[in-house]
């Protein structure tokens, strides 16, 4: 089968990059691509995509993007594997938003929503053994203090373990620094990564989700 994933940015992109062919095997004669986009924006009232699609919004442009897949895919195995942060969305409503939108297409896509509670981050610090191995001086009091999967501010507390400062000197140093920093715990930590031994929920449905799909 073949994975289109779809990543609100960069450092979604830096970690599914080396996540998936310990997820679903490759060698199996699986194939995956993964386009991060510029931000998660919000599902069009509509259901139909209006935005500018050169600002590669993630869900701005979803009800466009899932009608394509399922117009291009009707004779093809795959799958369209959309994954986001949860932010501090209601996960009830927010799951019921995509999957109205999902049913809106016809042809439809196969299509599975994974989502970060409450962002990717939280995958790292799901795995200690990894980020420590990554990052051998992170502040064992901090990654101890994280209720995983908690609606808590997950990257500063991923930045308080392991960056010098803590988050408070990241968020001084603007957006596109915080931007280029979680690009490089995904590309440093990842790696180190045991997806069978992993203690947040959100990252333990993505890989049954994938897993399933793989396996059917």
């Amino acid at each position: 089968m073949h994975f289109e994933i779809l990543v609100e940015d960069q450092s979604g992109k830096e970690a599914l990059v080396s996540l998936m062919p310990k997820i679903i095997g490759v060698d199996d004669g699986h194939s995956f691509n993964v386009i991060a986009y510029k931000g998660i924006g919000r599902v069009p009232k509509n259901m139909k995509s209006s935005a500018d699609a050169s600002k590669r919004i993630l869900l701005d442009n979803l009800p466009k993007l899932l009608a394509g897949y399922g117009r291009s895919y009707q004779d093809y195995p795959a799958a369209v594997i959309v994954v986001c942060d949860l932010d501090d969305k209601c996960l009830k409503s927010f799951r019921e938003q995509l999957m109205a939108l999902l049913h809106t297409c016809n042809p439809r896509p196969e299509t599975r929503f994974c989502l970060a509670i409450e962002e990717g981050e939280a995958w790292f610090l799901g795995d200690h053994t990894a980020l420590k191995k990554a990052y051998p001086k992170a502040k064992e009091a901090v990654l101890k203090s994280y209720a995983n999967d908690a609606i808590c501010g997950t990257w500063e507390k991923l930045a308080d373990a392991v960056y010098q400062g803590g988050s408070d000197a990241l968020k001084k140093q603007g957006w596109q620094t915080i931007g280029a920093e979680k690009s490089r715990w995904a590309k440093t930590i990842s790696p180190h990564m045991n997806i069978n031994n992993n203690a947040s929920p959100s990252f333990n449905y993505l890989v049954r989700k994938l897993q399933e799909l793989a396996q059917a």
